[in-house]
């Protein structure tokens, strides 16, 4: 806006009722698109760059789209501070900090669609691109007891074009008995302190291939692994030189000293019980899936100004334990 009409808003303001003067009130302390666009600018002016060549030397090149717009002195292109991020074009700002409100509820896409006033694709949209980076937030290493175990989903193809088997009917179910190519994996590692890293790792029972691919980078040197009977996890262990105690639950042992995988499978609990109110979820969309409950259950985005920071990539900073 510009400088002249501002204040002849500021000189009009001395002409509202007192009824006008409370609605004012009312409607600038809702959080709507100016709060969400202050937020974002502020964490780009902490450490602006260009998010073409990474240049740190930039000016300032009008607004558009209610954003301040830049141009870089090396390469020459222009942008503003969601160039580059999940978010860059969508519109309708002033509601994103309601839609993610509804995230924080866990509405389905229909109840988000209604109560922010957006249409069901919009909703859909804008799902999943708040969870984009948003998933992303993990921690770099699990310490100490760790424990380690598997849950499966049915493979689904929900929203594809073509199927390459016949389609189930409202989700369905397997036409295998047990663990068979028709589930996908998903490793859940977690240790004492809670906190928690989850691998998608393909159809059928985890290997210890798959094991090897996804724990080493994420374990400490310390670490001792704790997991079921499956001789996958006590042949990767041995192969990683990572000590591990396994717990034979099949047998009825359920605790074994101090190990046990009672705070893994209680995760996987609370992650069906969850993701159950959505009535199938798509294979290719599982990981941001398990992002979201990640950051619901361990509460690290815990209100919309974090998730729509964590959607651009600025995640809260680790509290030291």
């Amino acid at each position: 806006m510009k400088p002249l009409d501002f204040k002849h808003i500021l000189q009009s303001l001395a002409h509202l009722s007192h009824w006008q003067r409370d609605r004012l009130v009312q409607v600038l302390s809702q959080p709507g698109a100016g709060h969400a666009v202050a937020r974002i600018e502020a964490c780009f002016d902490a450490a602006p760059k260009c998010p073409h060549c990474a240049h740190a030397q930039l000016h300032r090149h009008g607004r558009s789209e209610g954003l301040q717009r830049y141009r870089c002195c090396a390469c020459g292109r222009t942008f503003n501070a969601l160039t580059g991020t999940p978010l860059a074009r969508l519109r309708h700002k002033a509601k994103w900090l309601d839609f993610l409100q509804a995230m924080q509820a866990s509405l389905t896409v229909r109840q988000s669609a209604r109560d922010v006033g957006v249409h069901r694709n919009t909703s859909f949209r804008w799902r999943h691109r708040f969870l984009a980076w948003s998933k992303n937030d993990r921690p770099e290493h699990l310490h100490g007891i760790t424990e380690a175990d598997e849950t499966y989903f049915l493979e689904s193809s929900k929203g594809a074009r073509t199927l390459e088997r016949p389609a189930r009917k409202r989700g369905g179910s397997a036409t295998k008995r047990g663990i068979s190519d028709e589930q996908i994996c998903v490793l859940v590692a977690r240790d004492r302190t809670g906190q928690t890293l989850d691998f998608v790792t393909g159809k059928g029972p985890i290997s210890k291939a798959q094991l090897r691919e996804c724990l080493p980078p994420v374990l400490d040197e310390d670490v001792l692994l704790v997991s079921d009977a499956n001789a996958s996890y006590h042949y990767f262990a041995k192969d990683a030189g990572v000590s591990h105690e396994a717990v034979n639950l099949s047998a009825g042992t359920r605790v074994k000293g101090a190990f046990h995988v009672q705070n893994v499978n209680a995760y996987h609990s609370r992650l069906r019980q969850w993701i159950q109110r959505f009535h199938g979820v798509a294979t290719h969309y599982l990981p941001n899936y398990l992002g979201w409950w990640r950051a619901l259950d361990t509460r690290r985005l815990d209100t919309p100004d974090k998730m729509l920071l964590a959607a651009i990539g600025v995640f809260p900073q680790a509290t030291v334990t």
